[in-house]
């Protein structure tokens, strides 16, 4: 799961101890953990990640208090800075754990042999696949400690002033009575906004799906930045429906935002997943950190109300008495078919054609889309307009084909490859569009 754009956390001082950013070299860390095991006193274990203070510091005192031979030293990097870092530091010691929510960078790190092996999931008594998704490597380098649902952050008060019903799937947000209403992140620079849009396309197919995101970007402020932005909007009523991911809504709840959430019935989940560098500094510490997190005990730490993200491992969900969201349970009812596997690798082209189809015009696919239902609601013909208004620039083979998506592999890591040329193909395209709908639109008015 690629994370949002996350501001350092605010530590107060005292503090046992501080995150460290990584700023610095650490490889002197490595014989000083030695000499500190030998003086019997506790060993130092270094964990990358993204995560908040509030879920690490819950952690951190769990896992100290269970192995007191241990200290915890965390390094906080977001997952473009994290695939950088990890490959100038998995082989000299610094690094004994990474633990975050964005499984391209695990591929790649497996793919660049900047793992070793964490072992069997099955051997934990873990799932390997939670519905379509697979949320642990297949050959054992990195597995899922935790999973995210996407889902609606929704204001019942204005839903209920605009006479519209609570949506049950992303269908029901085409609803004109919700036009400048809803809130939604952008794909390029919300983290967690890919794979979201690629559900909606896996469950509808490629032509179906991207008319329906035309229709909901018209009816939509679109957020640039990421969950306190859709969150903070939703709660405060400037919108009456965000498009989030559960822990954040989860998160605004518990602090007093007036909302509540639905899961949309065609769903998907993102996995957060802990590995081992190549080399650690303290391999059996890393080993005894990670064995902790995928425990019974580790696993029960998510359902805390500071963290409320959802575990893994099915034992540790209570019975379901509709409090808790049981993916396990969702699973079966076919609400999680997303094939993540299938999309993983072209999230990034996703993003990339929402950009220029939908993001860089939204005020002319607004003020179009406005005209259409202007004309439906007056009971004149617009389908002819409707096609051009969703047809993407190009088509599903295309965005899928081996040459576009290696084009585009490295985006959301932060990386770029020269790809301006089919961007402004697919803008020309869009804007060529864009135009055939005004023009028909013109001669149905006329």
């Amino acid at each position: 799961m690629n994370a949002p754009k996350l501001q350092a956390p605010q530590l107060k001082a005292p503090q046992r101890r501080r995150l460290l950013f990584g700023a610095f070299a650490l490889s002197w860390l490595w014989p000083l953990r030695h000499a500190m095991a030998a003086a019997g006193k506790p060993q130092q274990i270094n964990v990358l990640t993204a995560y908040p203070n509030e879920v690490m510091s819950s952690f951190e005192q769990a896992f100290e208090k269970a192995h007191p031979q241990y200290r915890l030293n965390f390094l906080w990097r977001m997952p473009h800075d994290a695939l950088p870092y990890l490959r100038e530091h998995a082989h000299d010691g610094s690094v004994d754990v990474y633990w975050s929510a964005s499984p391209r960078t695990f591929d790649r790190l497996k793919e660049e042999k900047l793992l070793r092996k964490l072992g069997n999931a099955r051997s934990r008594n873990l799932p390997e696949t939670i519905g379509k998704t697979r949320i642990t490597d297949i050959d054992g380098y990195f597995a899922a400690t935790e999973i995210a649902g996407y889902v609606f952050a929704i204001n019942d008060a204005r839903l209920k002033a605009l006479d519209v019903v609570e949506p049950q799937d992303w269908t029901d947000l085409a609803n004109p009575r919700l036009a400048g209403q809803i809130a939604l992140p952008v794909p390029s620079s919300v983290g967690f906004a890919p794979v979201m849009f690629d559900i909606v396309l896996q469950a509808w197919g490629w032509e179906k799906g991207w008319a329906l995101w035309s229709e909901i970007a018209a009816l939509s402020q679109l957020a640039q930045s990421g969950s306190t932005f859709i969150t903070d909007t939703v709660g405060s009523g400037q919108a009456a429906i965000g498009l989030s991911m559960d822990f954040f809504v989860r998160a605004a709840i518990a602090k007093g935002a007036a909302l509540t959430q639905r899961y949309p019935a065609h769903n998907g989940i993102n996995p957060g997943q802990i590995a081992l560098p190549a080399v650690s500094g303290n391999a059996r510490g890393a080993k005894a950190f990670v064995d902790f997190v995928l425990s019974e005990a580790g696993q029960k730490l998510l359902l805390e109300r500071d963290i409320r993200k959802l575990p893994v491992r099915p034992s540790v969900y209570p019975h379901n008495d509709g409090s808790q969201f049981n993916p396990f349970f969702a699973a079966r009812k076919g609400m999680l078919d997303y094939d993540g596997e299938r999309g993983r690798w072209r999230l990034a082209v996703i993003s990339a054609i929402f950009d220029e189809m939908l993001a860089k015009p939204h005020k002319e696919i607004v003020e179009l889309w406005q005209r259409v239902h202007a004309a439906e609601a007056a009971g004149k013909d617009v389908a002819a307009v409707r096609a051009t208004l969703c047809k993407p620039p190009v088509d599903e083979a295309l965005a899928d084909s081996d040459e576009v998506r290696r084009r585009f592999r490295n985006d959301l890591e932060g990386e770029t490859l020269p790809h301006r040329d089919l961007l402004q193909q697919w803008s020309l395209s869009c804007a060529f569009e864009r135009a055939k709908a005004r023009g028909a639109l013109s001669a149905i008015d006329a």
